[in-house]
Formats: C-alpha cells, structure tokens, sequence
C-alpha cells in the first residue's frame, strides 16, 4: 500500500484539481453580490440516514481555500447520522466558505455514501474472521477520497493501484502463457528491479489453486467467481497456506455466505462503483 504521505499528496491534488475546476478564474456569483470583508456562519447539514465521512476532507478544503475559515466539529468522520442532523459549522470570510461549499459537499456527498455501503458490509460479516476490501473499480481523479472512504466504514483497501501490488489476473496469466510462467517471470522481474511487492495471483477453478500452492512466494489466491461450494473446497486444499480472496460479483446479499466459506478476504467493487450520494447541504445560519 501507498504510505500516509503519499495519500496525503493525493489528497491534496484532488483538491487542487476541483479548485481548478470549480472556482477557475474566480467566483463571480459571490464576487459580484458579497463584499470583499463581509463575514458568515454555515452548517453542514444531513439529509439522509447512514454514515458521515469527508469532515477532514472539508477542513483540508476550508483550510486550503482560506487558512483563516474556522470549523466547529460536531459529528466525526465515521460517525452515524440522522436526517437533519449538524456535521460541523464553518465560520469566517463570506466568499471563502461559498467558495468551498460545492468542493467540500462533492466529495463529503460521495465520501459518506461509501461509508455508509461499506459499514452495511462490514455489519453483515460480524462474527466471521472475513474483512471487506475495495477495489481499482472507482472513479477517475478521486480514488484515494473513495478509498478513504472504505477505511471510515470499517473496510480494507485494496492496492491504491497497478504500482503497490503484484496481482496476476486472467489475461496477465494468459498473455504470459500460463500460472507458472506468469509466477517466475514476476519473481525473476522483482528481483532485477529490487522490488518487494506482495504477489496475488487469480483462480479460475481448482486446477489453478493446486498450480498456484505449487509455487513459492505467493502472498494471496484470489479465488474469483467460485460458487460457495467450491469456493469451501479452495480453502479447504490452501489451508492457511496463503490468504484467500473471494471476488466476483460479490454482494450483500451473498458477502456473508462467502465469508462462511472460510476466506479472510472478499472484495467488491459495489463499495465504489454502485452507490448513490448521500443527501447534504451547507446552509448560511
């Protein structure tokens, strides 16, 4: 995984971009109406049940927008909501907090729902040794804001990307003319390049676990689109020989029965790629 300065710098990027996108030359809304000295208080205010995430996100906006906006934390990151409920209040230069206010709701809007499918996850496993990971399936420009948002509701992330992990797929094993081929190529390329990356490699079906305990150095089986039957027999013949990864169209409907099946992992891109923004507003008071 990517260390915690290196998500911090991603962090900060993002919200460089959507300043760039958003305010560009400048707020002419607010420019044109608000005087340059005139001072305001808002709430963030939820309209929708679930979990709060982005209220550190917010104040890194508020504080890149205007270091002198100063925010009143009611409800923490990780925290449960109720519809109507106040998050945070911001507190200063007018324009600075109507010139956040669409970043901040943007990425706090999308942040909570993620939370909020991740904690659902998260409860279903209770009481099994499984954890929930994410995955790549998200969206472009603002991975590390959705992968933040996996950790506040109690999941795992995934590799942040193609760099921080070894993980031979379907078409890597096929292009590279087989399991075994595909395991050596990538040993002897990490040892040329002085790399020390975990190697995760996909099974198709029971053939390909077996090949796959036949190799040294393997940190995880992915075990992709077993049925629960099957993907019982996989654990069974890795036993703890390596971790386990059930993936595939996993969803809460079926989480739980995978879990039961012994894996300590199941990822599902539904954390990322199948929500629908929770319902805030920040609102002049």
């Amino acid at each position: 995984m990517i260390s915690q300065a290196q998500f911090e710098k991603e962090i900060e990027i993002i919200i460089s971009n959507a300043v760039r996108e958003d305010v560009g030359e400048g707020d002419h809304s607010s420019l044109a109406c608000i005087p340059e000295n005139a001072r305001g208080r808002a709430k963030l205010l939820v309209k929708d049940n679930g979990i709060i995430a982005g209220v550190d996100f917010a104040k890194m906006v508020f504080n890149i927008i205007d270091p002198e906006l100063k925010v009143e934390t009611l409800i923490e990151d990780g925290g449960e909501v109720k519809k109507w409920d106040v998050v945070f209040y911001v507190e200063g230069y007018s324009q600075s907090i109507l010139k956040a206010e669409r970043i901040v709701l943007n990425g706090m809007q999308r942040m909570s729902a993620i939370a909020t499918k991740t904690k659902e996850f998260v409860h279903k496993l209770e009481g099994t040794k499984t954890k929930i990971l994410d995955t790549r399936k998200t969206t472009p420009g603002i991975r590390a804001l959705e992968k933040w948002a996996v950790k506040i509701g109690g999941g795992e992330n995934h590799r942040f990307g193609l760099f921080d992990m070894i993980m031979l797929k379907d078409n890597h094993i096929d292009f590279a003319g087989g399991i075994t081929s595909a395991i050596e190529k990538t040993k002897q390329y990490l040892k040329e390049n002085n790399l020390a990356l975990k190697i995760v490699v996909e099974a198709r079906d029971m053939e390909e676990v077996k090949e796959i305990l036949s190799c040294d150095g393997i940190y995880r089986i992915l075990i992709d689109n077993f049925n629960y039957e099957e993907t019982r027999a996989a654990v069974e013949l890795i036993d703890h020989r390596v971790l386990t990864e059930s993936s595939g169209g996993i969803t809460l409907e079926t989480v739980r029965k995978f879990a039961e099946c012994g894996v300590d992992y199941v990822s599902s891109g539904a954390l990322t790629h199948s929500i629908s923004n929770m319902d805030l507003s920040l609102k002049a008071v």
